[in-house]
């Protein structure tokens, strides 16, 4: 089954709250950051741990699987773009095709515990790579090729959002 790309620019979450999940990323402090992180990870155990992990629900949306190791990504992405803006000043970030990755990574087939284990070890990581920063640091910025530009502080906020919605989606 083959699944429509995501084509959307969803740096609006920055400006307003997602009409699908709810969730206001341009409300959640920096320091919010990692305790959602950590408290997001939880229920991520649970999802991967369903006997229907691998089950699409329809032909244009994702199994809870594929939904899992896709915010294992995230997490790795964006633990790079952070470090990358904190190292170098105004990074370009390199271009991600999330499609492109579920694709070539076939992450349908994965093993969901592996994944599991995979997503925990990279959200935790990020989320002391978050307390790491220091209040100076939270201005630096970087930019992908689109030409959106995020400090560190949008970063995270811009970030947050995608594995809180993707939480909501596979529990729809």
């Amino acid at each position: 089954m083959a699944i429509v790309p995501d084509t959307k620019n969803w740096t609006w979450v920055l400006e307003r709250p997602c009409p699908e999940c709810g969730f206001f990323a341009g409300a959640v402090t920096i320091d919010a950051v990692p305790d959602l992180i950590r408290s997001d990870l939880h229920a991520w155990e649970s999802v991967l741990a369903r006997p229907d992990v691998s089950i699409r629900p329809d032909q244009q949306t994702w199994s809870p699987l594929e939904y899992g190791a896709h915010v294992r990504d995230v997490h790795r992405i964006f633990r790079e773009r952070l470090a990358l803006v904190l190292e170098q000043d105004a990074p370009l970030f390199a271009n991600w095709d999330q499609d492109a990755t579920a694709m070539a990574e076939d992450y349908n087939a994965q093993n969901p515990a592996t994944v599991a284990a995979e997503l925990n070890e990279a959200a935790c990581a990020l989320a002391s790579a978050f307390e790491a920063v220091s209040p100076s640091e939270r201005s630096r910025a970087g930019r992908r090729s689109d030409g959106a530009e995020f400090t560190v502080e949008t970063l995270a906020q811009y970030y947050i959002h995608d594995p809180i919605h993707h939480l909501w989606d596979v529990r729809r």
